[in-house]
């Protein structure tokens, strides 16, 4: 079945037939972090002519431990992410949690992310299509890929057809996390297109401590099979210093190493895109 195509209002470079990108840290820490983030990775898109979104989420509410640290409050952190999207003249994306939220975060972003915990929440789904705001749907780590159809249907029989889904791997045992490539090919037999998460599908969640762990060395590896099966797509989370990041430190990407990550990506696109003519 043949894809929809991503216009999303604002994306620059759509023609470049090059991957999607949607990055960014974690959460809204601070005005200063989310612009240092975007103004480093909208140079390198621009550089590489890579469609890029801003991602970064207004509030945390699945954590771990009750005193984790959860945003620095909804309406100022959604001003941040406008402010982002004015500034750099890029597209942003947030998560959601509940139907409410969908009406308030709409007023601030460009695409709205349904996490993958709450990927079967229909109440969730029918308000985030209601918005008519293009719709990032998660893979949940208990779901398949072929099941993913049934949340993609939801948000379709509610009238928007503005849809992507997510892959962030699937859960294997109780502490980590292992990726399942066909789940790619698969999630795309429903027609939207498809992005790998790189950063997430390498978390350990579940760790003694209440604070997930991850493998970033491996992020490289995720991104670069996930270009060679066909993905449409990239998320990842990035944050000038990942030790210090208030939320998903351990298995983000150092700011700094994005460049040199996304060089080789583009280049493998290329390869396979030049095999595909």
């Amino acid at each position: 079945m043949e894809r929809t195509e991503i216009n999303i209002p604002g994306l620059q470079h759509r023609k470049s037939n090059n991957f999607l990108l949607i990055a960014g840290p974690c959460v809204v820490e601070s005005k200063d972090i989310v612009f240092e983030t975007a103004d480093h990775l909208k140079k390198i898109t621009d550089k590489y002519k890579i469609p890029f979104i801003f991602k970064s989420s207004y509030r945390k509410a699945n954590r771990s431990r009750l005193d984790s640290f959860s945003g620095i409050g909804d309406i100022q952190a959604l001003e941040i992410l406008s402010l982002v999207r004015e500034h750099f003249s890029v597209p942003v994306i947030t998560d959601i949690h509940s139907p409410e939220e969908a009406i308030t975060a709409a007023r601030y972003t460009d695409v709205l992310q349904i996490p993958a915990f709450l990927c079967r929440q229909t109440d969730l789904l029918v308000a985030a299509a209601k918005t008519g705001k293009w719709i990032n749907i998660k893979k949940g780590q208990f779901v398949s890929g072929p099941s993913m159809r049934f949340a993609v249907e939801k948000v379709r029989d509610s009238g928007n057809n503005n849809i992507l889904l997510t892959d962030r791997g699937n859960m294997f045992g109780y502490q980590d996390i292992v990726v399942d490539f066909r789940n790619i090919p698969l999630m795309q037999e429903t027609g939207v297109p498809v992005i790998m998460d790189i950063t997430h599908s390498l978390q350990q969640p579940n760790q003694d401590t209440g604070v997930s762990g991850g493998i970033p060395a491996m992020i490289e590896t995720i991104g670069k099979a996930a270009i060679s099966v066909g993905a449409d797509g990239i998320f990842m989370e990035t944050h000038p210093d990942p030790s210090t990041a208030k939320s998903d430190g351990a298995n983000m990407l150092k700011l700094s190493e994005t460049e040199n990550l996304l060089k080789k990506l583009v280049a493998l696109r290329t390869t396979i895109n030049n095999f595909s003519i």
